[in-house]
């Protein structure tokens, strides 16, 4: 019997339609998000460890106390928002709420891990920044123990508090977080691996990076961080934001790289069909997306044609005698 291209159409699956079924499926994994964000919050009230700090090590944090180039508020419209109009802007083109609600959901697991790994090494740290001598003594007169020569601040607490804070950097790990992780989402729709040379892609895909970068060094320009401490919130996003990713969709070179795992999950429960859509836009599909769900189709065809000419007896090594 000829095989047929399953019937695949956009629109069918929208958050009107399917959103609240979507959500409810994953409630757990939005419960736990709160519970992410509670225990950021705590981490963020706590003392951190206030490592020693001597006299003689006061050269290396007599940095400038400067403003932040990138402010505090400025970080979750860097990392979540600007990432989440993209994803909000290609739903509209595509209309999946699979692809939606996937792709909200690792951006901000993304954004959270990272944020509490990245409070937690820092209250458990507690390396000094690099502008530590004038938080400590804010009118530049040094007091230290006449025995260890550990510092004995006079400044405020809370900004004594923050300068405790320095490894990793804060802004540079969110910003890496959600930043690649939206680098990882453009690359598989746009198809930045499809063997066909177009290094416009590729630059589309960088430019989250790049944005992420700049906010590094800006940590490092204003003399709130070491340059370890960028480096390393830098590399605690991306790796974090990797794994966040592939947890919901394929990598980017694989040829189902557009989609998220649901979503073919869903066409695999349903006999690989969707529903007809009334939505006459629906009918454009690109075909790229047509032609990995025409792939898999012939492979489970192939297997099961492959399958049923095994009990051929000149195929299982039979002879006529």
């Amino acid at each position: 019997m000829p095989s047929k291209m399953p019937e695949i159409q956009l629109g069918s699956h929208t958050v009107r339609s399917h959103g609240v079924q979507v959500a409810r499926f994953h409630m757990h994994d939005w419960l736990i998000l709160v519970v992410l964000a509670a225990i950021d919050l705590g981490l963020n009230l706590i003392e951190p460890f206030h490592r020693f700090v001597g006299e003689d090590m006061m050269t290396d944090l007599k940095y400038p106390l400067k403003g932040n180039t990138v402010p505090f508020w400025g970080v979750p419209i860097i990392a979540i928002l600007l990432p989440l109009a993209i994803i909000v802007v290609y739903y509209f083109i595509r209309r999946d709420v699979y692809d939606l609600h996937h792709a909200i959901l690792g951006l901000l697991f993304s954004v959270f891990i990272t944020a509490v790994l990245t409070d937690a090494i820092k209250d458990g740290v507690g390396r000094p920044r690099p502008d530590f001598f004038w938080r400590c003594f804010p009118d530049g007169k040094g007091v230290f123990d006449p025995v260890t020569k550990n510092v004995m601040c006079t400044g405020e607490k809370s900004v004594i508090k923050e300068g405790h804070k320095s490894f990793p950097s804060g802004h540079t790990s969110w910003s890496f977080a959600g930043l690649t992780f939206i680098a990882w989402y453009l690359s598989g729709k746009v198809r930045v691996f499809d063997r066909k040379g177009h290094v416009a892609k590729l630059c589309i895909v960088f430019s989250p990076l790049l944005l992420a970068a700049l906010v590094a060094v800006s940590r490092v320009d204003d003399y709130w961080h070491h340059w370890q401490d960028v480096f390393a919130g830098g590399l605690l996003g991306v790796i974090v934001s990797s794994f966040c990713y592939l947890q919901f969709f394929p990598p980017p070179y694989d040829t189902d790289g557009w989609g998220p795992h649901a979503y073919f999950q869903m066409l695999s429960d349903s006999g690989n069909a969707q529903p007809p859509s009334t939505n006459a836009s629906s009918l454009n599909v690109q075909q790229a997306e047509l032609e990995s769900i025409y792939i898999h189709h012939h492979q489970v065809v192939e297997a099961s044609q492959t399958s049923s000419g095994d009990t051929n007896p000149m195929l299982n090594g039979g002879r006529i005698h």
